[in-house]
């Protein structure tokens, strides 16, 4: 690849990122993430507390990148059929009545899954088919997605009240879970002196669906290195406690490891963070950048580790060594 194609690449990610960060102050670390799964053609998922302003991000992300928008509010008693759509009976032009497919909020381009952990297994299981294969099913018919397309899911921490965890099938389908921090005393006083004197921030756009599509064509010419990949392998092995070579920690404290998707998520990641670095190959410090974000949702602790309060990011740090 030439040096040119690697410098647009670069620079229109700093130019988004810059464009968003107009609007959301601090959370640099989780804009990147978001932008960085989304190139790499994942969903996230988003995990904070309430009110730190994790809708507002996605939101923010829509109108920079120029895409299709639409967010579904998961509550207890939402349905499979208000997400995905369902079979309605219409009357066509002469008079008879023929059943029509209604599309659901899910066909957009970004889809914001609001406080996904509201809502029932069942419900949240509506969106395994979109998020893996970007098609709907519904009776015999199948619909395809438009490109790009990504689900942004958002939930508040499982001792919140009120909330159902995720099946792990669907937690494996995201990219990255990324944890969204509480701001620093800085960042906090802005936010409060800017959204409650003047006229909000507004982002504008910054990019379009056929240059997304066109960045994530060149994130995947990235060659990576075979002690690179080596590496990352053995990383997603080591995350499993009957490997001989897993560290004690999690052969002490690990129920079950990473999967396949994990090794998948950590390579197409890596890529795009060596393209903002402004180099055309994967280094150890790019797979180390994206492991924990690739990682945290696909290792499950065991009831001694949760009980000594391990973390899986603690984890995480010690497959990196």
């Amino acid at each position: 690849m030439n040096e040119e194609k690697i410098r647009r690449f670069k620079t229109e990610l700093e130019q988004i990122e810059e464009e968003i960060g107009k609007v959301m102050i601090g959370q640099r670390e989780v804009i990147r993430g978001v932008l960085t799964a989304m190139i790499a053609g994942g969903n996230v998922l988003l995990e904070g507390l309430p009110g730190l302003g994790k809708t507002q991000l996605v939101k923010t992300i829509g109108k920079v990148l120029d895409l299709e928008f639409s967010r579904i509010q998961f509550t207890p008693d939402l349905m499979p059929a208000d997400v995905t759509g369902t079979m309605v009976m219409t009357k066509n032009a002469h008079g008879e009545m023929t059943m029509e497919f209604r599309k659901g909020p899910i066909f957009s381009n970004i889809v914001l899954a609001d406080e996904i952990n509201r809502a029932t297994p069942k419900t949240q299981s509506a969106l395994l088919e979109a998020m893996q294969e970007h098609t709907i099913t519904s009776g015999n018919e199948t619909y395809t997605l438009e490109e790009p397309f990504f689900v942004l899911a958002t939930q508040n921490p499982l001792e919140s009240e009120g909330t159902y965890p995720l099946p792990e099938a669907q937690m494996d389908r995201f990219l990255f879970k990324l944890t969204v921090p509480f701001p620093t005393k800085a960042e906090l006083l802005e936010i409060v002196t800017s959204t409650t004197m003047g006229t909000p921030r507004e982002a504008k756009k910054r990019c379009s669906k056929e240059s997304l599509l066109e960045l994530r064509e060149i994130a995947k010419t990235v060659p990576v290195a075979e002690p690179v990949a080596d590496y990352s392998m053995e990383v997603v092995l080591k995350s499993h406690p009957e490997y001989d070579q897993a560290p004690d920690m999690v052969k002490k404290y690990v129920r079950f490891g990473a999967s396949p998707r994990g090794a998948q998520a950590i390579m197409a990641a890596a890529r795009v963070y060596a393209l903002m670095a402004g180099r055309y190959n994967v280094a150890y410090e790019d797979v180390k950048a994206v492991a924990k974000g690739a990682l945290r949702h696909r290792i499950f602790l065991n009831f001694e580790g949760m009980a000594d309060g391990i973390t899986v990011d603690q984890v995480i740090e010690a497959l990196l060594l």
